[in-house]
């Protein structure tokens, strides 16, 4: 009687242990806060905001003056989509170049459009300054650099 017993723990131990890695071993990217930059239509850069620090480099002069560069941004929590979303453009000091608010997102309205013309001349105007896309909302408050421009 007690083999069976111990016959028993042992497979639900086994059985557990499988659940477990069931469970857990296909959920590495949730709960983390993720992006993806397109250039129009065409996905040109897509991170987690826990990977490893990139080059993560937007390279916009091949870019036609009536481009459009998009990004959506998915917190990890809630509906995924911030509330008080902006995109800001900042110099190397960290001082706010240009910023542009952004309703709050619903499910159709999940992408941040911005002109490529505007980054463009922001970037001819601080030609000797490096110069990043920096994400924020009520969710994000300190913001997240997503991307540098040259």
């Amino acid at each position: 009687m007690q083999h069976k017993t111990f016959k028993q723990a042992f497979m639900q131990l086994c059985v557990l242990v499988a659940l477990s890695f069931m469970a857990f071993g296909f959920t590495a990217n949730l709960g983390l806060d993720s992006y993806e930059i397109y250039l129009n239509n065409r996905l040109i850069l897509k991170q987690y905001v826990n990977q490893p620090l990139s080059l993560r480099k937007l390279q916009l002069e091949k870019a036609e003056a009536n481009d459009k560069l998009r990004i959506n941004y998915t917190h990890c929590h809630g509906n995924g989509i911030g509330t008080g979303r902006s995109i800001a453009v900042k110099d190397e000091r960290g001082n706010t170049l240009r910023k542009w608010d952004f309703a709050d997102g619903d499910g159709t309205n999940v992408g941040m459009t911005i002109a490529v013309t505007e980054l463009t001349q922001l970037e001819r105007k601080h030609a000797h300054q490096d110069l990043s896309l920096h994400y924020a909302s009520k969710e994000l408050p300190k913001g997240e650099l997503l991307a540098f421009l040259r």
